[in-house]
């Protein structure tokens, strides 16, 4: 990650107001009180970018941040949430009514409103932003669990943030469009997470909505696994194969019918990136979760209207100019 600020080397005195205007540019203007005034100030702040997401890495000591309604009037970033993931040490969040602590490992939403955090010393952590309707589309009004902790006792929040560890240690190796691929499961293995935490405490009907959700974001990491059917995904859900039909039904799907779009979806990515051109598809297929190569081609034509060979090379011909008009008009008939 790249270092933007870190008090290291700085006159005792100077850090922390350094720190409490780059919070204020960086994050939201905020209030911001030491709550440890014998120790040295020590601050640092780390970026990067996944993909379209934007990714902080906040070292600091003992603080209160406050987010008054005015600071947050005036910076508007409604149509953002932040996803603060833990690292080190411990902190308290308030928003929304809703008092948690977290340890290294765990996770919070927490919406653009008045909120409160106060970091303990040596608290390092992870703040995330994420457009707003990404969340809401599924679960509804931010209010409903803004500043919820999401602990790592969880397997789902162990799985989310060892991904997005790992995502941003391999960045620099993915091209663009796979940094964005991958940003886009790490999204939905946060939202995964947020389902299972809100499964413990929501009525059924938005029950419901959140074994949907997750049984999608579970579909969506394990694509690569030939094996995975609906009965090992009702399993993995912790429902019954019925009671996940009947889920999938409602919303007007069939659960075998969405494992082999989404495959077929992927498998259409892939082929059209320039990255994984010189993959076999044979190699690309078995890792979208086909038993073989015979398999992919027929179920790819019938929903493609090509095979896989003539869909990779009509993407070619419409990232690479000058490859002729014909070519270019079959291209304009491609969806991936």
């Amino acid at each position: 990650m790249q270092t933007l600020f870190s008090t290291d080397g700085l006159q005792p005195g100077v850090g922390f107001k350094l720190w409490r205007d780059l919070l204020a540019e960086r994050l939201v203007p905020i209030d911001v009180q030491r709550l440890d005034r014998d120790a040295p100030f020590q601050a640092k702040l780390d970026v990067a970018a996944l993909g379209p997401l934007q990714v902080s890495r906040l070292a600091q000591g003992a603080l209160r941040c406050e987010t008054t309604p005015a600071a947050a009037r005036r910076h508007d970033r409604s149509g953002m949430l932040v996803v603060v993931i833990k690292l080190a040490g411990q902190s308290t969040t308030l928003q929304d009514g809703r008092e948690a602590v977290q340890h290294p490992g765990d996770m919070v939403v927490l919406d653009h409103r008045p909120s409160v955090i106060a970091t303990h010393r040596d608290s390092q952590a992870l703040f995330l932003e994420l457009p707003r309707e990404r969340l809401e589309s599924v679960f509804g009004s931010t209010r409903l669990y803004a500043g919820l902790s999401l602990g790592a006792d969880l397997a789902s929040t162990k799985l989310a943030t060892s991904f997005i560890h790992q995502l941003i240690q391999l960045r620099r190796q993915l091209s663009p469009d796979a940094a964005e691929r991958m940003a886009e499961i790490g999204v939905d293995l946060i939202v995964a997470s947020l389902a299972e935490r809100l499964a413990q405490e929501m009525p059924r009907p938005l029950h419901g909505s959140v074994v949907v959700q997750r049984a999608k974001a579970y579909v969506e990491a394990n694509l690569q696994n030939a094996s995975l059917d609906p009965p090992q995904l009702a399993a993995a859900m912790g429902v019954s194969l019925r009671r996940l039909q009947e889920l999938f039904h409602e919303r007007g799907r069939h659960i075998s019918d969405w494992i082999w779009e989404r495959r077929l979806e992927v498998a259409a990515k892939r082929l059209a990136d320039p990255a994984c051109v010189h993959m076999p598809i044979g190699t690309l297929a078995y890792g979208c979760g086909f038993t073989s190569q015979s398999h992919f081609a027929r179920r790819f034509k019938h929903r493609h209207g090509m095979s896989p060979r003539e869909y990779r090379e009509v993407a070619v011909l419409r990232i690479l100019p000058g490859r002729g008009a014909s070519g270019q008009s079959r291209a304009n008939r491609v969806h991936p």
